[in-house]
């Protein structure tokens, strides 16, 4: 399971990796990217690490995507990489869900333990100073590549999933109570990938973790919380100075808006310079959100593990700025919600707009509050009578 190279190919599985291409697509061929010497010398060495282990081949196919290096982020280096952007382009994308996201087995050795379809190989070839390659095994560079390994890695674990075991593309969390219950679990979890032939990079697992690192928060017995290592340059953000600018600020701010009450509130006079037509001037409110989510953003409270034996309280309110609602259990926040009201919904009486309010609420959180014990604290008393 934990060997330090992955051994050849990997063997026959019941799926194979397909490359569907668009209707009437032509074969796509691009120039090799430049390299300097010390490149050359190391891209001739990797093809050859790769020829010998069966991952590639030579290749005469009319198709062609460029190879480039990237730095290795966990041990130095440089890794060998295709820019399949022209080949994704065409490609016909996998509708398989990724799950939401709302050790272990950190970074499994996820590609290149997927064989590609015989007559899609052809497809993954690349160009280089010494000639064209074609892969064998499935690389993480193709549109849907993590989808079909979400697919696969559902199909291993489908039994364990939910219960100790929580998988994200090729991230494996293992979940138990105490350390006996952990024990076997971990066991169960080695098995499955033992008979499945799946490897992992040992130096990038962690075992015995009291608190761990996953997906961008921090996960213990405490609850959940924002990963402080990603957002430890967020109060050194400079302003915006254009929307794409803004847009990127706001999509990590929005990955942790469950952690930020009244997000949408507090975000409006940003969000409003996206708007079609709209001419992008940073006013003082525009500043004043900037900084109270940059704040929010760095001190953000510690949300609490959810219990689906225990009721659920949620807490609704409206105004003219926006909906918020927040999601409790026994006195602790468990996540908080918001969004800015709709044009149709500026217009509403107050009654509707708190009944909105409730509709948001129990809407977004479905998943939890449906088949369990839900009670809802609203300040417009009018709607206690909705029902009577």
């Amino acid at each position: 399971v934990f060997p330090e190279e992955l051994p050849g190919l990997p063997p026959d599985r019941d799926v194979e990796f397909r490359i569907e291409l668009v209707p009437g697509t032509a074969p796509i061929s691009k120039r090799s990217y430049r390299m300097a010497p010390d490149e050359l010398k190391e891209l001739k060495t990797q093809l050859q690490e790769q020829l010998d282990k069966g991952i590639i081949r030579p290749s005469s196919s009319p198709w062609g995507c460029s190879a480039l290096f990237v730095e290795k982020k966990d041990q130095g280096g440089k890794r060998l990489c295709v820019d399949y952007r022209p080949l994704n382009a065409v490609t016909v994308k996998n509708k398989y869900p990724l799950p939401h996201i709302d050790i272990l087995f950190d970074q499994l050795a996820r590609a290149r333990q997927i064989k590609i379809r015989e007559e899609d190989i052809p497809k993954t070839t690349f160009s280089t100073r010494y000639g064209l390659y074609e892969y064998l095994v499935m690389s993480f560079g193709l549109t849907n590549a993590p989808a079909f390994f979400m697919y696969m890695m559902n199909s291993v674990f489908m039994n364990e999933l939910d219960k100790f075991v929580v998988v994200f593309i090729d991230d494996i969390l293992i979940y138990s109570k105490n350390e006996k219950e952990h024990e076997e679990h971990l066991r169960i979890v080695l098995t499955r990938l033992r008979e499945h032939k799946l490897y992992v990079k040992f130096r990038q697992c962690a075992f015995w973790l009291n608190e761990v690192s996953f997906l961008g928060h921090i996960l213990s017995e405490k609850g959940v919380a924002v990963d402080p290592s990603n957002v430890k340059d967020v109060l050194n953000w400079k302003q915006p100075k254009t929307v794409i600018e803004m847009r990127s600020f706001l999509s990590l701010a929005g990955y942790y808006r469950r952690f930020i009450k009244d997000f949408s509130k507090i975000a409006k006079p940003m969000t409003s310079l996206m708007k079609k037509n709209a001419k992008y001037m940073w006013s003082p409110n525009c500043e004043e959100a900037f900084q109270t989510l940059k704040k929010l953003l760095t001190s953000a409270p510690v949300l609490a593990q959810l219990d689906v034996t225990k009721p659920f309280d949620v807490y609704c309110d409206a105004s003219g700025n926006g909906l918020g609602c927040v999601l409790m259990q026994e006195g602790r926040v468990i996540a908080y919600a918001s969004r800015q009201l709709r044009k149709h919904e500026v217009n509403y009486p107050t009654h509707d707009l708190e009944l909105t309010a409730v509709v948001h609420a129990l809407t977004i959180w479905r998943h939890y509050l449906l088949g369990n014990t839900c009670r809802i604290y609203t300040d417009h008393k009018s709607l206690k009578y909705i029902f009577t």
